[in-house]
């Protein structure tokens, strides 16, 4: 008769001794054991194989959610920085408000604040010049009476010969009837300035009424500002100045240049 070939660890197949060691191995199994090492039965090889269940979980990779928490973590931090430095906030600026520049490279709180550059302001377009002879009635003037136009005045320039006897600042009858053709002149532009001005030569005098020419110059112009007063111009309007020998037109080495420096100028000042 044929013998039954043992079964594990040398049992026969289906005793008792077999049996225990299957019921051991499942209970093992069931708790997430393992044999222990040595004998035929360790580990999960041999004919039991397909009874070792590894219970151990596997282990989820969440590194990447830890460097998400830091990035939203930074960028908080960075906005509250960002309204920390922004202060309370104001509406209704304008657009193209200027702002001040700070110089590179400085702290802010000691930096230097360059003030904005105010664009050129482009001048106003320049008046047309008026004539300055324009208006006056000229062709009433006396032909002994030189007119001298400059920037922004009309000069009548009268010889003292003709209004002055020689030493004297009295006005005489010729001087009279020329002064006389020029008070029309003068009373048609009733806001220029009237500036008369007395000059003579070099010759020195020296009298009771005139020690110098500066007392002869100034007393001249002084009788011409007199005269125009009493033809109805407004004393307001004049001004006499006598400048003796300090502003000849030509040279006093010959009698003709003393003669030319010898006058009396009556100028028109227009109205700044």
């Amino acid at each position: 008769m044929q013998e039954a070939s043992p079964g594990p660890e040398g049992g026969l197949p289906g005793s008792p001794e077999t049996l225990h060691r299957l019921a051991r191995l499942a209970a093992l199994s069931a708790r997430g054991g393992r044999p222990r090492a040595g004998g035929r039965q360790g580990g999960a090889s041999g004919r039991f194989a397909r009874w070792h269940l590894d219970l151990t979980p596997a282990t989820e990779e969440d590194g990447w959610l830890l460097t998400y928490l830091d990035v939203v973590t930074l960028i908080l931090v960075m906005m509250v920085v960002m309204l920390s430095f922004a202060g309370p906030g104001t509406r209704g600026l304008p657009l193209m408000s200027p702002s001040p520049v700070v110089a590179v490279g400085e702290h802010p709180e000691h930096a230097r604040i360059v003030p904005p550059i105010a664009p050129p302001v482009p001048p106003p377009p320049a008046e047309p010049e008026k004539n300055p002879l324009a208006g006056l009635p000229l062709d009433r003037l006396d032909k002994n009476i030189e007119v001298i136009v400059n920037q922004g005045t009309v000069s009548f320039r009268i010889s003292n010969e003709i209004l002055f006897a020689s030493g004297d600042a009295r006005l005489s009858s010729t001087g009279l009837a020329v002064l006389g053709r020029l008070v029309p002149v003068l009373g048609s532009v009733a806001q220029h300035c009237i500036v008369v001005e007395g000059h003579t030569d070099n010759v020195p005098i020296q009298t009771e009424r005139f020690p110098s020419n500066w007392e002869l110059s100034t007393g001249r112009a002084a009788s011409v500002v007199r005269y125009l007063q009493s033809q109805g111009i407004d004393p307001a309007r004049m001004r006499a100045t006598g400048f003796a020998d300090t502003r000849p037109l030509a040279s006093n080495d010959t009698p003709q240049g003393r003669a030319q420096n010898r006058h009396v100028e009556v100028i028109l000042e227009a109205p700044k």
